[in-house]
């Protein structure tokens, strides 16, 4: 392996080249070369990082190591966590680690790192949310831990560190009967909206199962509604996707008065095919939407993901148990469910005031 000057006349001014030789993945012994480099310097350096790379040298570049990570990775995930986590990599990880090597951060380097993230402020003096730096954090422990497994690292320099940020971001919100009802008679004026947040409301699908709804997704005379596909904005890219979870996969039984609202709609759409998507509009729309309508209706304005969890209260305080409901929401476990139960504290008060009756009633008796 060796970098030489580079006599070939296809650049301009005098530049270096790269010429080594590798074992690929079968143990074939292959040569590997690379041509431009303005500087030794630099040859010498992209030299170093291929044969470690190729080589699964945990003295590589921390940079070198994110390549291979995300090409590992990159089979296995969706599209959507994918990007997600390249995202929280290139903007919050990689500036911070890039130029270190893998094998010599240390616990002090994560520290310094969390430090810096934490101090950060936008122009309005506000600092990430606790629950975005927990995602930040998780997703370095998942780099460092892949190291570790799979590239014998020695140990995950996170491990000593306390992580950022909270697990749990602040209590769900959610609307009662009496607020959703408010709100749509609010955004009535403008039909593809009332009718998108009656479906999120009366069956808490989640926003992007909405934006994915097709006609053939409905049999309204059997009163169900199948949810087989997600939509999202990959990249700038619009894309139709399998759902979040295979429990997601799911058939919902309608009520009837659902079932007349979504076949006028349908019938009031303009040459509508059975592949076609039933609400051609934006997240961003809907959040605008939910700005509009919360304001006129006078009720707090909640997040649209809100709406599944204002769903999942209603059930509750109809009676059905936390099993049934994760069926309907297509939740991964009835301890997700579970969550929601303190949506409808009035409920307590009616527990306090029939042990109250009781108590008073055997006292009577006795």
């Amino acid at each position: 392996m060796a970098v030489y000057k580079d006599k070939w006349n296809g650049y301009k001014g005098t530049t270096w080249r790269v010429a080594c030789y590798y074992k690929d993945w079968k143990g074939v012994r292959r040569k590997h070369e690379k041509r431009g480099f303005s500087t030794k310097k630099e040859a010498l350096k992209y030299e170093r990082e291929f044969l470690a790379k190729t080589s699964k040298d945990i003295n590589m570049g921390f940079g070198t190591f994110i390549d291979i990570y995300m090409g590992d990775l990159r089979p296995q995930l969706k599209a959507s966590t994918m990007d997600n986590k390249e995202n929280i990599i290139e903007a919050h990880i990689l500036p911070y680690f890039k130029e270190k090597s893998l094998s010599e951060i240390t616990s002090i380097d994560i520290l310094q790192w969390q430090n810096e993230l934490l101090s950060q402020r936008d122009e309005n003096g506000k600092g990430y949310s606790q629950t975005y730096l927990r995602s930040i954090q998780n997703q370095l422990n998942a780099i460092f831990n892949h190291a570790v497994k799979y590239y014998e690292l020695p140990k995950n320099p996170c491990i000593a560190n306390k992580k950022m940020g909270k697990a749990k971001g602040k209590e769900m919100q959610f609307w009662t009967l009496d607020e959703y009802l408010k709100f749509s008679e609010a955004i009535k004026d403008k039909p593809i909206s009332y009718y998108a947040f009656q479906i999120l409301y009366w069956t808490g699908i989640r926003c992007g199962e909405l934006l994915a709804l097709t006609k053939v997704d409905f049999d309204l005379e059997s009163k169900k509604l199948r949810i087989n596909k997600t939509y999202q904005v990959i990249k700038g890219k619009s894309m139709i996707t399998s759902p979040k979870t295979e429990k997601s996969n799911r058939t919902i039984e309608l009520p009837e008065f659902l079932c007349e609202e979504i076949q006028d709609y349908i019938e009031s759409l303009y040459k509508v095919n059975e592949n076609s998507r039933l609400f051609e509009v934006t997240k961003s729309y809907l959040h605008h939407e939910m700005d509009r309508g919360s304001k006129a209706a006078g009720i707090k304005r909640i997040r649209i993901h809100d709406l599944r969890h204002s769903s999942c209260a209603l059930l509750i305080n109809l009676g059905y148990s936390p099993i049934q409901i994760a069926e309907r929401l297509g939740h991964e476990s009835i301890t997700i469910t579970e969550r929601y139960a303190h949506l409808y504290p009035s409920v307590q008060k009616e527990m306090a005031n029939k042990l109250d009756k009781v108590f008073k009633e055997e006292e009577k008796n006795d």
